[in-house]
Parts: structure tokens; sequence; C-alpha cells
């Protein structure tokens, strides 16, 4: 297993987590044989969004004399309520069930409190200026979260609260498919098939800003809905029109910029073993790049997919790397301290391109390669 920084935490994470979906209406020996598959794995990063509180007793069961080993994200504002999850902003309800949630898990912290579903900007200035940021600034103060996260679906919303300077985590929906539509406050529209009915065409610029963004404030992304439900994976349901494989979907989101783990979406064990093996998986199996070029519905012409064909370049320049730093300095307008010092540290710089073309002809996407090596050595420097 690989794992990732978590931004600036000092946490660090598997690239495959779990979601919480494969737990819910199991008994707890199924439990069990998740977080024992989990463990063998190396699988460390939990994500809890449901309230259900069967399924908390029975993970806090489960994950005893071993809960050091594990990254748990549970969910301020999930309450359960009436036998069903429910969203709340009431702060005494966001404490019970908080309260609850670890007597459940029988532990005395969880490492990010995540503040759970915020889409939209007037609910992120509720959060913000109410009392459940300042209940999440006094649970990380006192020990019983490490980190504040939040979760989104909305990039204008998950901006906002990523450049306020009060979160350090963010769980953000990413696919190739949800990230070609502008932000909305309704989550809905994300898999409205009318939403695809006309051809899409290169990333809606507010999600490259927020990735990009994320990353240069070392902010680190935990990655929902990689798969769309399963809708990707599926020839019928794709809103691309044709199916990806479930390693295309996770490489298409551990390419993204801040990105540290995808949480899968393991209905059955058997769902959690093959997200897995995408660890051992070759590197053509995991390859999205010439079939996100052959997408019926799709294109990203001209958009550098961080995808790696450009590879090999006779001068050693890793180009993919040095187009996301470029594209890190464009979106900000500026060189970012942090940005100049990844930079610095590559063993080959745009400066030293040669202008074969090799690159070009490689590209599945059309990308000005040449041209991008020339602005991004005049922006750094030969």
């Amino acid at each position: 297993m690989v794992y990732r920084e978590l931004g600036k935490t000092g946490i660090r994470v598997s690239e495959i987590g779990m979601g919480c979906e494969g737990f819910v209406d199991k008994p707890y020996e199924q439990v069990k044989a998740y977080v024992d598959l989990m463990e063998n794995e190396g699988v460390n990063c939990i994500d809890l969004y449901t309230p259900n509180p069967e399924l908390r007793s029975s993970l806090g069961q489960a994950l005893q004399g071993r809960r050091e080993k594990f990254v748990l994200q549970a969910h301020l504002c999930s309450i359960w309520q009436d036998g069903q999850y429910k969203r709340t902003r009431d702060i005494k309800e966001v404490r019970e069930s908080f309260d609850d949630q670890l007597f459940r898990l029988q532990t005395d912290h969880v490492e990010i409190g995540m503040i759970h579903y915020v889409d939209s900007i007037s609910d992120w200035n509720e959060v913000k200026n109410g009392p459940v940021m300042q209940y999440a600034q006094e649970l990380k103060k006192s020990g019983k979260i490490l980190t504040i996260g939040l979760s989104s679906h909305n990039p204008e919303a998950a901006l906002a609260a990523v450049n306020s300077g009060l979160i350090d985590v963010l769980m953000f929906s990413i696919n190739p498919c949800y990230d070609l539509q502008p932000a909305n406050e309704d989550v809905e529209a994300l898999w409205d098939g009318k939403n695809y009915e006309n051809d899409l065409v290169n990333m809606e610029p507010q999600r490259q800003q927020l990735y990009e963004t994320c990353q240069r404030l070392g902010i680190g992304i935990t990655v929902m809905k990689a798969f769309g439900g399963g809708d990707l994976l599926s020839d019928e349901l794709s809103p691309a029109g044709k199916a990806l494989t479930a390693y295309q979907c996770i490489h298409y989101a551990l390419t993204r910029p801040g990105v540290s783990s995808v949480l899968v979406g393991a209905r059955t064990i058997e769902d959690l073993k093959e997200s897995i093996a995408y660890e051992s998986a070759p590197e053509h199996k995991k390859d999205y790049a010439e079939a996100f070029a052959q997408l019926p519905k799709i294109s990203w012409k001209g958009h550098c997919m961080y995808c790696g064909h450009c590879a090999p370049c006779p001068s050693g320049i890793d180009i993919a790397s040095v187009t996301k730093f470029f594209n890190l300095t464009t979106a900000q307008g500026e060189v970012p301290e942090t940005v100049r010092e990844h930079y610095a540290v590559l063993q080959h710089h745009a400066g030293e391109c040669l202008e074969c073309g090799a690159c070009e002809e490689r590209c599945p996407f059309d990308v000005p390669i040449i041209e991008n090596m020339k602005k991004a050595a005049n922006v750094f420097g030969k």
C-alpha cells in the first residue's frame, strides 16, 4: 500500500481508503471481516458519514486492539433520527451525535472531524460564523479531533472553505464526469442525465482551481464518488457514454492536485479487494488517457490530464510535474514559495526542453507541451 501525506496535517493515509457504505446493514462479523482485510492490506483511512448507531457500534468493536492503525474521518452534523440519517446544524443535536459516535466507536478521539455536507455559500457562512465551527474548534483544541474537515460537492462552497484557513481537510466528489460540471448547490445535478446530453469539453475551471488551491495551501483531499455511485463502471449508466474501469477512476482521482486518499464504495469484500488490487496493477490497467480520449460525449482536448503519456523525455524532464507546478502558478497569479521549492528539486527543468516534439506526438489530448515548457521556463527561470 502507498501512503500519502494528508496535506499539512502530519497524518499519513493510504491511497485507497474505505467509504462506509460497505458497513451499512452488515452484521458485526462482516464488519470485522472488512477491518481484518484493511489491516492486512494496509488500508488505514475510513470515512464515517453515516450516523447509523449499529454501524458505529460494530465498527467500534471491530477496531478494538488495533484502533491506532486507522485514521477515522468522522462527521459532525450527521445524526440519526427516527431510524434514518439527517443532516443538521442544530448544535445540541451535533454535540449529542458526536458524543454518541465516540462512545460507540470506543475511542476518545478521531483523526478528522468532518463538517458534513456543505454545498452552498449560505450554508458555509452559517457554519463558519455559527456554533458548528466554534464546536469543531473546541473539539480540536481538546484533542477529541485532530483536524477539521469539510465535505462538499460544490467547488464554489469548497473554495470558500479552503481559502478561509479554517479547515485542514476537504472531502470532495471527484471523477472525470463530475469534473466537467459547473458549480451547483443541487448535488443531484452532478448525475442528472440532462446535464450530459450535449458534448462536454474540458474540466470546469473552478474545479481545477479548487484542486490546485488545496495543493498550494496544504489542504488534504479525501475523495468520494470516484465511481459516481457505480455509474461510471457501467456502459448503460455512465454519463460519459462508455464504461470506465475501477482502476481508471481511482488513478484519475489520485492524479488530481491535492488528493491524498480515494475512499472507495466497497459494498462487498470482493469490491474492496478489487480496489486494493489497484496498488499492484500494471500501469497499462491504470491508464485512463486512451479511454478518455475515446469517450463519445466528452473531450479534454488541449487540457493536460497529468496522465504521463508524454514520457519519456529525452532530456529527462518530468513533464507532467512541471505542467502541474506551472498550472499552480497560473491559478495563483504568482509563484508560491512551496511550489517554487518543489519545482527546484526536480532533477530536470523546463528550460532543458529540446523542442523535439516527441511528447506532443504521444499526448492523447493534443496539449501544446513545448509552448507550456517555454512558459514554465519563463516563470521559474531556466
